[in-house]
């Protein structure tokens, strides 16, 4: 889309493409001119309505999908609308209050509160509710060194869900089996019930500090083990919920085929790392439309997603809803952005 069609087009035309727009949200019926004249708020005639439609569909933002059936947005038009036109809603205090309640991590695991917020946005908009996080994120329960050969060092991490992970350091030799059992047993009694956020923290931060033998070997071993060690973000936590809404929308539920090849790309994980990296790069809340859409490719499909962040303002995880294009979206975007500030204070 031109990058001066906002400009180009006139004040009543916006209008009238708007009143479209908002109309087809609402009903998922195309609109004509009669349609608009009934809605109001126009001082023009039905045939400057029709011109002005022409023109709009000429501009490619609408088509006709019947020849006398009115005409209905492109997903140029959706993306016109949303990046220019759309006017957020407000989230009422009692769902505010809902969110909260039902995101607390009051005697809840991280994997608990991620998948209970899945449910609570799934529940609120009425659509998939999915959350993404990178599994460092995870607690920790065990830390364990264990000599592999003169060279190399397998470091074991054991997370409180029962998941381990190894990851080999190279040492040259330089550390022997007795330090390995004791800083095995320092760092356990000190990152018990941590995730490697956290480590990575008191690690930058404590390193200097640390004055006798087994505190600094400890802490190299930590640091090579985790710090120098690119976390694998390639198999993250997913919590989907509310996918039978989706075969609510009438144009969804025409392509089961294509919503079937969502959801094994959902549970194959295959482009969530795509995601996680919009996401990061994100300033806020993000709107997916259609065929545009990286993840699913789907002209019926359309996706609102925001990262939500710890208290140092690192990206952490991602929270969206995946719905049809005729997505509520002045709800659904401030729905969105709010439950990722919650999520981001809770789990923090």
């Amino acid at each position: 889309m031109p990058d001066n069609l906002y400009t180009e087009l006139n004040d009543r035309s916006k209008l009238i493409f708007k009143k479209l727009v908002e109309s087809y949200l609402k009903t998922g019926s195309p609109a004509g001119s009669e349609t608009l004249m009934k809605m109001g708020g126009f001082n023009l005639s039905s045939a400057s309505i029709r011109t002005i439609l022409s023109n709009l569909q000429k501009e490619g933002l609408l088509y006709a999908p019947h020849r006398s059936a009115g005409r209905i947005p492109t997903e140029r038009g959706m993306r016109f609308f949303v990046d220019g036109l759309l006017e957020f809603g407000r989230i009422s205090k009692i769902e505010k209050a809902n969110i909260k309640q039902q995101c607390s991590s009051k005697g809840k695991s991280y994997e608990e509160v991620l998948d209970i917020a899945s449910k609570a946005i799934s529940g609120l908009s009425n659509y998939a509710g999915i959350v993404l996080a990178p599994k460092f994120q995870k607690n920790l329960k065990h830390i364990e060194f264990i000599r592999l050969n003169e060279n190399q060092i397998m470091l074991i991490l054991a997370y409180e869900n029962g998941e381990v992970e190894n990851r080999i350091i190279e040492d040259s030799g330089k550390y022997n089996n007795t330090l390995l059992v004791q800083a095995s047993n320092y760092l356990t009694s000190k990152f018990n019930n941590k995730n490697i956020s956290q480590i990575k923290k008191l690690i930058q931060s404590d390193l200097k500090q640390y004055e006798n033998k087994l505190e600094i070997i400890s802490s190299k071993l930590i640091k090579k083990g985790i710090i120098d060690t690119p976390p694998d973000i390639k198999n993250p936590y997913i919590f989907l919920h509310g996918q039978s809404n989706l075969l609510k929308d009438e144009i969804i539920s025409k392509d089961l085929d294509q919503i079937r090849s969502l959801f094994d790309e959902i549970e194959k994980k295959s482009s969530f790392i795509d995601i996680l990296d919009s996401a990061g790069k994100a300033k806020g809340v993000q709107i997916f439309i259609g065929s545009k859409n990286f993840l699913f490719k789907h002209s019926g499909l359309s996706m609102v997603m925001a990262p939500y962040k710890n208290n140092d303002q690192e990206i952490i995880g991602a929270i969206g809803v995946v719905g049809p294009t005729r997505l509520n979206y002045s709800k659904i975007v401030p729905l969105v952005d709010y439950t990722s500030k919650i999520i981001g204070k809770v789990i923090d």
